[in-house]
């Protein structure tokens, strides 16, 4: 495997029904609003947005999404990346019971700033930890913001 290629994979169990969970992650443009990391998103037509996003290590990415699908009975939303990060990007919100459901949050990328694919070999651990803190908050902060609405 390309030691510039990630899979990643979250679960986010929230307080709040499927479809308002739906609603509040198609928004991508509130992000910025409940998810500390996501710093900007600039809406570059109806279905494309440039986003800037930085967690604990020192490095900030730009990357372009642009919708490939949204699924609102299915409870899907999925993009494509470009930019520093090359891949795709998808949402899955289920139901999980009375008053809660389920976010999955599933991402296949290839890192193409420079400086993070001479550190793939030595820095990828940081990298998964990284991202993992950076998921941890955005759950954290889309419950506050689904309690909050």
């Amino acid at each position: 495997m390309d030691r510039n290629h990630y899979r990643f994979r979250s679960l986010w169990s929230l307080p709040a029904p499927a479809e308002p969970v739906y609603r509040a992650l198609e928004r991508i443009e509130d992000y910025p609003h409940w998810w500390p990391q996501v710093r900007e998103v600039t809406r570059l037509d109806a279905t494309c947005g440039l986003v800037r996003i930085r967690s604990v290590l020192p490095y900030g990415l730009t990357t372009t999404l642009r919708e490939t699908r949204r699924d609102p009975s299915a409870g899907v939303l999925e993009t494509r990346l470009s930019g520093d990060l090359d891949g795709w990007a998808r949402w899955t919100v289920t139901p999980a019971g009375p008053g809660t459901a389920l976010a999955r949050y599933d991402q296949e990328v290839d890192v193409r700033r420079p400086l993070l694919r001479r550190l793939a070999l030595p820095g990828r651990p940081l990298f998964h930890a990284n991202h993992a803190l950076m998921m941890r908050a955005g759950r954290r902060g889309l419950a506050a913001h689904l309690e909050a609405v």
